[in-house]
């Protein structure tokens, strides 16, 4: 009998797992996929740590967090830049005086500003009621139909005049020559991988790969007293409201016998005719002191680049974002109501919770399970 069976051994699932060890708790760990890690899985290529599922860059200004994430991984000071691609026009990320300045020629903040404000007076919605006006409300007609719209609709698989205006609450504008994406405190990437950190973290607990809790639910939860579970909670209930809606991704990873194909980690591809989001060139991620580090020169130059696409969410699919319009909240509420009736499962993790998480919330919101528990 083991106190705890943990579904799931991504980053909610091990840092849950973690507390439950570090309290001389006994923890099973049952992972359906081949490997530990989840979504943030890292494997050597070439010499080169690829993540497997899409770019995974930590950032966080919680610093109760950071200090608990550098208990198990060295962390480079990876800041990422990411750049747009329109049409073979480059953009710098997040919009920026950079970005302004490549758009529109302008080189001050009140010239920025003034022609930000031209664009949203000129289309101004006062209640909008898609997507689209709100981000035109926001930052005016050029970025939007730049920057946003392909992208956003690639993501989506729908017109932004069809997706709810919600989505888009506010959009990063900086008046300053700063490309650093996340302007958070702390920021970096797992020297050796995010798989190397979640090894450490599940130290001491059994893991069964390859094995998935819902398929034999009624016998493993006879061999726990309790149950985390990291899944999607509609499957864990069947779907017996009917099936949460997600969007998936595809991946095309490919090894070039290049040094450095892009020059820059991420580059989004946000006009509507490129097929992909973007392409991730991994090794960019492995900077140290800004400087690329090459694994091994005898074998030549190498690298590894991934094109991502934003495809519909279908079963034996991965689920990787959650559809937050109406249909799905209240859909999720219901779910919810089940589950908070339950005496022997905690709910948690991106699926399980139903909402889309940085690493450094999901890092937060396990350590609260844990604590209340």
């Amino acid at each position: 009998m083991y106190d705890f069976i943990i579904a799931g051994s991504g980053l909610s699932g091990a840092v849950f797992a973690r507390q439950m060890l570090d309290q001389g708790r006994s923890c099973l760990i049952l992972e359906r996929r081949p490997h530990i890690g989840g979504n943030i899985y890292t494997e050597e290529v070439s010499g080169i740590q690829v993540h497997r599922y899409g770019a995974h860059i930590f950032h966080t200004n919680d610093s109760r967090v950071w200090e608990y994430v550098n208990r198990f991984a060295e962390f480079n000071r990876f800041t990422n830049s990411p750049v747009a691609n329109y049409h073979d026009e480059l953009y710098n990320l997040p919009f920026n005086m950079n970005t302004f300045y490549e758009m529109w020629g302008v080189r001050t903040p009140e010239e920025a500003k003034a022609k930000i404000e031209e664009q949203r007076r000129s289309h101004y919605s006062e209640h909008p009621k898609n997507l689209e006006e709100q981000a035109i409300n926001l930052v005016g007609t050029d970025i939007y139909e730049k920057l946003i719209k392909g992208y956003t609709e690639k993501q989506w698989g729908r017109p932004c005049t069809e997706l709810p205006a919600f989505i888009i609450r506010r959009l990063p504008v900086r008046f300053t020559y700063d490309n650093n994406y996340f302007n958070a405190r702390y920021q970096g990437i797992p020297v050796g991988g995010y798989t190397r950190m979640i090894e450490n973290m599940l130290q001491g607990a059994e893991i069964r790969l390859g094995t998935d809790y819902l398929e034999d639910r009624e016998y493993w939860d006879s061999q726990a007293k309790h149950v985390f579970y990291t899944g999607a909670i509609d499957a864990f209930y069947s779907e017996s409201l009917g099936p949460l809606e997600f969007r998936s991704l595809r991946f095309e990873t490919e090894v070039l016998n290049e040094q450095n194909h892009q020059g820059n980690a991420v580059i989004n591809y946000t006009d509507a005719e490129t097929p992909y989001t973007r392409i991730i060139e991994h090794k960019h991620f492995e900077q140290l002191n800004g400087q690329l580090t090459e694994p091994d020169p005898q074998s030549g130059p190498k690298t590894v680049i991934t094109r991502e696409y934003s495809v519909p969410w279908e079963p034996g699919m991965e689920a990787y974002y959650p559809v937050n319009d109406a249909r799905n909240k209240d859909l999720y509420d219901r779910y919810r109501a089940l589950a908070e009736r339950e005496s022997k499962v905690l709910f948690g993790g991106r699926l399980g919770l139903y909402r889309y998480m940085d690493m450094d919330v999901a890092v937060s919101e396990a350590l609260k399970l844990a604590e209340k528990f």
